[in-house]
């Protein structure tokens, strides 16, 4: 992924090259000492490699900051992308004094709990058995013991120092990092509350069951607490394992598409994605469906939000910048005292230089990283909420090009695009906002009689305590004579 975003240097514009502040580029320095200088895959391996061995939460940021660019340069963001998060596996004993402790009847639902088959920063996952119903395999996630003590002292100190720099630095404050590191926050306490992924999973396969090619493993409710996850155990291949893929005959450019289209989907159309779809969260099953495991970083689009990224990227797949910019203004991402056709240029800056490149230099990721390098010339404000779906497109878009690394993103994206944009804007969904402002007044006139009442009421109790209340009460009869005739006339004239 790194060398995809270095690969498009050339393309951004001079002026909106960015850097490290001085401060991280001292740490980068230290971290990477006796990596070779010029070999950025080499520095960025060095220094990802030096931030896990720091600790959980140091991981967990560092992959934060490997989607703002923004703020630490294009040149760590790239190295960042390095980090895997892989930690050495906690004794299995004290998996299985976890299970007994907090499932119980544990060994009438779980038999055969087998070493650790993977381990990550904050859990790790074992095989077993379901002891109801012999054949079926399961996944057991176990948060690691004292993870949560850990991740809040270390979140309190980068919280502190956030505070400080927002304080100290009036410039950083378009940069949001107090309100950045909530965001991070509130995605930690997800993954260290197992009860919550569990909930995840059961809203992605409710949402994705009749999804073409994707599914989740199914919860296993009984036996599941905070610390624990029992899930259905799916065969499949690692994504990262390119070589088993192709052995097994798999369409690797379909694959590609695929992901791209099911990560909009979900997006798009529900509002809840899966926020971490790296190589090590996703499989492929025989027949080629995508497997999402791992939901404990999830994100979450409002409807206005999902409506602004759909027009955003179809405006740059049609190459209409004035449509972007317009949008962008109408979100509120731009403070309305800019010039609009100024932001729109500066758009068409980013947009119609990657028009001529071949599919495989262009790179969607690379894009909305360019997006955020004009924010401080048009004083655009960080989007917390957009911070999960920006680190999400870069992971997604990673995966897809390593399937095939001349995917044309674009190709693969614009039919969920379009076809999103169509229900949302088109003739159905102004017959649906018909039907709901037909529905909206008849439960007003429903409750005409009530309101009409409490106004006769109050108007009384005018009359009764001040001589002026008589011009009052007046005004507020013929208010509610208004209110019910607007009421009728929109009920018995709506198509």
């Amino acid at each position: 992924m790194a060398r995809i975003l270095l690969a498009q240097d050339s393309l951004l514009p001079p002026h909106f090259k960015t850097e490290a502040p001085p401060m991280l580029r001292a740490m980068r320095t230290i971290l990477t000492f006796g990596a070779p200088r010029f070999d950025s895959n080499e520095r960025g391996t060095a220094l990802s490699s030096r931030i896990a061995k720091l600790g959980p939460t140091y991981i967990k940021l560092g992959q934060f900051l490997a989607t703002r660019p923004d703020v630490i340069g294009d040149k760590m963001a790239a190295d960042l992308q390095h980090l895997q998060d892989k930690m050495p596996p906690f004794d299995t004993a004290q998996a299985r004094a976890m299970l007994e402790q907090e499932i119980p009847a544990a060994d009438k639902l779980i038999s055969n709990l087998s070493e650790p088959v993977a381990a990550a920063s904050i859990a790790q996952v074992h095989m077993a058995d379901d002891a109801r119903q012999p054949g079926r395999k399961l996944a057991v996630k176990f948060l690691r013991p004292h993870i949560e003590a850990t991740l809040r002292d270390e979140l309190l100190v980068f919280q502190s120092l956030a505070r400080w720099l927002e304080r100290l630095s009036p410039k950083s404050r378009r940069l949001r990092p107090v309100e950045s590191l909530k965001t991070l926050a509130r995605t930690m306490a997800f993954e260290t509350d197992l009860r919550l992924e569990a909930a995840a999973l059961s809203e992605m396969q409710q949402n994705s069951k009749d999804d073409p090619y994707f599914t989740v493993p199914e919860v296993v409710w009984e036996a599941t607490s905070k610390r624990i996850l029992s899930m259905q155990w799916i065969d499949g291949i690692p994504a990262s394992d390119l070589v088993a893929l192709r052995a097994a005959g798999h369409n690797m450019t379909l694959l590609a598409e695929r992901l791209i289209q099911t990560f909009l989907r979900h997006a798009l159309r529900d509002g809840f994605f899966h926020a971490d779809m790296h190589q090590g969260n996703l499989l492929i099953a025989s027949d080629g469906t995508l497997v999402g495991i791992d939901l404990g970083i999830n994100g979450r689009l409002s409807p206005d939000s999902r409506r602004f990224l759909a027009e955003i990227l179809h405006g740059f797949i049609i190459r209409d910048y004035e449509l972007v910019a317009r949008v962008h203004f109408e979100a509120g991402y731009v403070p309305r005292d800019n010039n609009m056709a100024e932001f729109a240029q500066a758009l068409r800056s980013i947009g119609e230089p990657i028009r001529d490149q071949n599919a495989g230099d262009i790179s969607m990721a690379h894009l909305l990283n360019q997006l955020f390098e004009i924010t401080e010339q048009f004083q655009m404000q960080t989007q917390p909420q957009l911070l999960l779906l920006q680190k999400t497109m870069v992971t997604v878009e990673g995966v897809a090009r390593s399937f095939d690394p001349d995917l044309n993103f674009w190709d693969a994206a614009s039919p969920v695009i379009s076809d999103w944009l169509k229900k949302q804007l088109g003739p159905e969904a102004q017959l649906r906002s018909v039907r709901d402002s037909v529905l909206g007044a008849g439960r007003a006139l429903q409750r005409l009689p009530q309101t009409l009442s409490a106004l006769e009421t109050a108007s009384q109790k005018l009359l009764q305590d001040t001589p002026r209340a008589d011009r009052m009460a007046r005004w507020l009869g013929a208010i509610a004579m208004l209110a019910a005739a607007a009421a009728m006339a929109l009920f018995w004239l709506a198509p």
